[in-house]
C-alpha cells in the first residue's frame, strides 16, 4: 500500500465532499493534525476509524486501501492484492493466517464439494435401489479418496498463501 497515493486519496475524497480537514476530523473525533498526517502519507487512518472515515468520504474500504476510486473490473483484483499486502505486514498469527486461507479457500470451492457429495449419495441411493454391491463399494471407496483430494488441495493452497518460495512466513 503507498501511504502517500492514500494520503492525497483522502485528501481529494474529502474536498468532494465539501469538508474541511477539520471538519472531518470532528465528525471522526480526532485531532486536524492527524487528518494532515494521514493526507501528507505520514500515517494510517487506526483500524477502528476506517470503516468510519469512508462512510464519510463516500469510498469503500478497498478503494481507500487502493487509494483510487475502482471501476466494477478493478475491484476484485484490487481486493486480493490489498487483502494480502495486510495480511503480510498485519501481526496475526501463523494460525490465526492458516485458518484464514482455509475458511477462505473452503468458500471459494463449496459448490465443487457439494457436487461431489450429491455424486456420491446418488450413487450409493443408486447402488441399494439396483442391489448393486459394486457401484455401493464404489460410492464408499469414493467418499474418502474425495475427501483426501480435497483436504490436500486445500492445504496446497494454504501453504502457497501463507510461505513464500523460500518458507519463509509471508
Amino acid at each position: 500500500m503507498d501511504q502517500i497515493k492514500i494520503g492525497k486519496f483522502i485528501a481529494s475524497c474529502r474536498k468532494e465532499q465539501g469538508m474541511t480537514q477539520a471538519a472531518l476530523a470532528e465528525k471522526l473525533g480526532i485531532s486536524d493534525q492527524a487528518v494532515s498526517k494521514w493526507e501528507s502519507g505520514k500515517s494510517m487512518p487506526d483500524l477502528d476509524k476506517i470503516s468510519e472515515l469512508c462512510g464519510y468520504l463516500g469510498i469503500d474500504v478497498n478503494e481507500l486501501l487502493s487509494g483510487e476510486k475502482l471501476t466494477m473490473e478493478q475491484y476484485k483484483e484490487h481486493a486480493e492484492r490489498n487483502l494480502i499486502e495486510t495480511l503480510s505486514s498485519s501481526s496475526f498469527t501463523l494460525k490465526e493466517k492458516i485458518e484464514f486461507y482455509k475458511k477462505k479457500w473452503l468458500k471459494e470451492h463449496i459448490a465443487f464439494m457439494v457436487m461431489l457429495a450429491v455424486i456420491i449419495v446418488a450413487m450409493l441411493v443408486a447402488g441399494v435401489i439396483m442391489k448393486n454391491s459394486v457401484i455401493i463399494a464404489i460410492a464408499v471407496v469414493l467418499f474418502p479418496v474425495f475427501h483426501a483430494i480435497r483436504y490436500n488441495s486445500m492445504m496446497i493452497y494454504v501453504e502457497r498463501s501463507v510461505y513464500d518460495a523460500r518458507g519463509n512466513q509471508q
